[in-house]
């Protein structure tokens, strides 16, 4: 399917353009013959149809009506977003369409809001490991400076110590491939790695350099996810490493909150703030009432907007971007939790309109 067609579509729109040619090499036209249904209420597939051309009738209860065209400001978005579904689609004349698979959808969102947000995060990183080696202190000391160790037993500080392994590496070495799946969590104790990303085309496109005293590779472990850049050392060096089942017990684990809808709106009845971590194009479209939108990828350059004796509920789609801004809040001293299972996990009544 041509990606100029997709891109006219919400959230593909959002996606880099490597991303949606691949989101276009599994996607197809399809025709629906007239009298046909698309889906029926009460279905729970996993998929976000989309109407190009022809004409739906929206069957709800109590014989509720409700008419879509092809090629109106509302086929934009998906067609009715519920799950299970509300109403039966069937087609008034003959229709094309397209459908995506959502769990696809929210990889490659995730996949391209982590990559572009590492830019200024790296250099952030940058600024406080120069720091750090001026005062000559150790990987141990710099990385108990950072907030995340205030929100995990004491215990788990030693352990995070006895878990983490000394990886000599060399010039030219590439640490992390992207690609591939999430293995260890690093930290840099000696040695400068620079940061890129592999485009379709072969082209090498760099991010970010980082320095001693600055840590690595948790977003793919946070959201399993497989690793969206490649690290690779510009210098020799030492790397102190940890595990992912280590960095998910004593790091992921104690950190991330997660809550169900109703402690959720407890919360935000005590007086905690939901946070939209999806793109600006899906908040727009279906969204909690009163929720603030900071998408994933500029949440790390908008923490300073944030008050911080205010919790967060988090929430996305399914979880994966939330549990990412959930823990990337907490790291900075943010009280803050995340919806379990996103918004498809809401039962009717629940759910936004």
């Amino acid at each position: 399917m041509n990606n100029q067609v997709l891109r006219q579509f919400v959230p593909l729109n959002e996606l880099t353009s490597d991303n949606l040619q691949s989101l276009a090499q599994k996607t197809r036209i399809e025709i629906l013959e007239k009298g046909k249904a698309l889906f029926k209420r009460g279905a729970s597939d996993n998929f976000s149809f989309y109407l190009l051309s022809g004409d739906l009738l929206l069957l709800g209860e109590d014989n509720e009506k409700k008419w879509i065209r092809g090629g109106s400001s509302p086929t934009r978005f998906p067609l009715e977003h519920h799950r299970p579904r509300r109403y039966t689609a069937i087609a008034e004349s003959a229709c094309h369409f397209f459908r995506v698979d959502n769990d696809m959808l929210d990889i490659l969102l995730t996949w391209d809001q982590n990559a572009g947000m590492m830019v200024s995060e790296l250099e952030e990183d940058k600024g406080a490991a120069n720091e750090s080696e001026e005062e000559g202190s150790d990987w141990m000391t710099m990385m108990l400076r950072t907030e995340i160790f205030h929100l995990i037993p004491p215990s788990n500080i030693q352990a995070v110590f006895m878990r983490m392994e000394a990886v000599p590496v060399t010039k030219g070495e590439v640490v992390i491939k992207q690609g591939d799946e999430g293995d260890y969590y690093y930290f840099i104790e000696k040695g400068r790695c620079v940061v890129s990303h592999s485009t379709r085309s072969g082209k090498e496109i760099k991010l970010a350099q980082l320095e001693a005293g600055t840590g690595f590779g948790e977003e793919a472990l946070i959201s399993d996810n497989k690793r969206n850049a490649n690290i690779t050392m510009l210098t020799d060096g030492v790397l102190m490493r940890m595990a992912k089942e280590h960095f998910v017990e004593l790091l992921k684990a104690p950190v991330l909150q997660t809550v169900d809808y109703a402690a959720a709106r407890k919360l935000v009845d005590d007086g905690a703030l939901w946070l939209d971590v999806r793109l600006e194009s899906e908040h727009n479209n279906i969204a909690i009432p009163d929720s603030l939108n900071i998408p994933l990828y500029l949440l790390r350059i908008k923490t300073h907007e944030l008050v911080r004796d205010i919790k967060y509920v988090v929430y996305c789609d399914t979880g994966r971007r939330s549990s990412s801004a959930a823990y990337l809040l907490s790291e900075r001293g943010f009280d803050a939790c995340y919806l379990e299972g996103g918004l498809r996990s809401l039962k009717k009544e629940e759910a936004p309109e």
